[in-house]
């Protein structure tokens, strides 16, 4: 029964990478005058961004940075709308962070953004909520995360990554910084948070087996069922 289990898991680990477009480092160069990337953080040396491997669901979204809305709603006293602009007006924090894929690589980088719980304070967060909805811009539920979770862990949005605005392919305007997350609780181009009391609420790659808290020290995959 072990074995046969075993096999099962495998063979969900293998056709979910399959799924994955290839993920490959790709030139960079801050497109932003002035902008410079950083090599180091707190003592520690990043990995720069064109080597840093990537990826997509359905390929690079592109977002215009001057018609952009950010949506907060869902169980909130006061629905927010909020321009890149109004993102940047938030106090900046960075974090050192690696970035940890369920393939086997990861990266390091300095994240720098806005917090959630400060974005959703403004929102006035409804008792009842108990989790972040992220959808994007590529037509997807794309995944949850706990406002425990947020809050305990003052996770931000990553606006800037090695000190350079995000490009595209990354994310722009941003990336959740899910922190001890593997990397697709980390989502990208997004336009809409939803609070929810819909605990068990099933993102992409969620519904296909991978565990829905994604520690990167807890399994990464759901027995099956």
């Amino acid at each position: 029964m072990k074995g046969l289990i075993f096999m099962l898991i495998a063979v969900l680990f293998i056709s979910a990478i399959l799924l994955l477009p290839a993920c490959q480092p790709a030139p960079f160069s801050p497109t932003i005058p002035g902008e410079v990337e950083a090599a180091e953080f707190q003592g520690v040396k990043l990995t720069p961004i064109s080597e840093q491997l990537n990826n997509a669901l359905k390929g690079t979204q592109f977002i215009d940075k001057e018609t952009y809305r950010l949506t907060i709603n869902g169980l909130v006293d006061k629905p927010l709308s909020l321009s890149y602009a109004d993102l940047k007006s938030y106090p900046q924090i960075s974090k050192l962070m690696d970035l940890n894929c369920v393939e086997g690589w990861k990266f390091t980088a300095k994240w720098t953004g806005p917090e959630l719980k400060t974005i959703f304070a403004d929102a006035g967060v409804k008792p009842e909520a108990t989790v972040a909805i992220f959808h994007t811009a590529e037509e997807i539920d794309y995944t949850s995360l706990d406002l425990i979770y947020i809050r305990q862990n003052n996770i931000i949005i990553g606006m800037k990554l090695n000190d350079v605005t995000l490009p595209p392919d990354r994310g722009f305007p941003f990336q959740v910084v899910a922190e001890s997350k593997y990397g697709y609780k980390w989502a990208k181009w997004v336009t809409r948070i939803e609070l929810s009391s819909f605990t068990n609420f099933k993102g992409y790659w969620e519904n296909y087996g991978y565990n829905n808290n994604a520690d990167i020290n807890g399994p990464a995959f759901d027995p099956p069922q």
